[in-house]
């Protein structure tokens, strides 16, 4: 797994936008509202994500997940390599942290792109 493959597969997501956002990070949206963080430079975690407090306590226990610097409090983790997790199962965790933030937005805007679906 390498950073353009977790960009296309974002992408692909229902109304993602990406931005260039720090420095050297690809960051993915939904709604105005960020869901992951890719590193797009050669320090630092390759990839951080939304995730439910449950996930968030069953992930950080996996070698290679750690809580991600500065968002760990609204239940981020980073992993440390794009191979901490299988490529099928970072897929399942980007599409969860999607429809987390999704699902979080307000109501008005949230049916708006729904209907759009």
């Amino acid at each position: 797994m390498d950073v353009e493959t977790i960009r296309k597969y974002c992408l692909s997501l229902p109304h993602v936008t990406e931005h260039i956002q720090w420095g050297e990070h690809l960051v993915f949206k939904v709604g105005g509202k960020c869901f992951a963080i890719a590193n797009l430079g050669s320090e630092g975690n390759a990839i951080s994500f939304k995730c439910s407090p449950e996930d968030f306590a069953e992930l950080t226990e996996q070698d290679g997940i750690i809580p991600a610097p500065y968002l760990a409090r609204a239940y981020w983790v980073a992993l440390e390599s794009f191979d901490a997790l299988r490529v099928r199962e970072l897929e399942e965790r980007l599409t969860r942290a999607h429809q987390h933030v999704f699902g979080k937005l307000p109501k008005k805007s949230s049916s708006n792109w729904r209907a759009l679906d």
